[in-house]
């Protein structure tokens, strides 16, 4: 990676954390937080919501601001006795990727699982820094598409 694409001047990340599985998300909306600041981005709106399934009305509402310019989303979707982890996981994901593509802004899936217990959860909260670094380069690399940098 170049050293200017490690940069985020001028950019504004909102962070979605799911409510559910909290001890789990509290730890990795503090380390996407921790990511942004070192990137030199700024923590814009950080939206709190019941659940992974519950992510995109928020994300839609954020892309939709002016002073957004990705998301970051973090969950952990831990199996239980049935396939809904994978439902859940599913669906969202596949939301999440066509509103990012519609509002043509990155979108960061710092989600883990499904299928997952939670001592993995707990060991992938490193994921919610991969996910924010992710949007960084994007959004450098749409500004080189587009020929135009900030």
């Amino acid at each position: 990676m170049a050293k200017e694409e490690s940069k985020g001047t001028g950019v504004r990340i909102a962070l979605v954390a799911s409510e559910f599985n909290y001890d789990v998300t509290t730890m990795m909306l503090e380390r996407a937080k921790e990511e942004v600041v070192f990137l030199g981005a700024t923590v814009g709106p950080i939206v709190r919501t019941p659940g992974v399934y519950d992510m995109p009305l928020a994300v839609k509402a954020l892309f939709g601001r002016a002073d957004v310019d990705a998301v970051v989303t973090l969950g952990a979707v831990i199996e239980g006795e049935t396939d809904h982890d994978e439902v859940v996981m599913g669906q969202a994901a596949r939301k999440l990727l066509d509103l990012s593509v519609e509002f043509e802004k990155p979108l960061g899936l710092g989600i883990s699982g499904p299928g997952e217990t939670r001592l993995q959860a707990q060991d992938r909260i490193e994921n919610a820094a991969a996910a924010v670094r992710a949007v960084v380069k994007m959004i450098a690399r749409q500004r080189e598409i587009r020929g135009r940098s900030r």
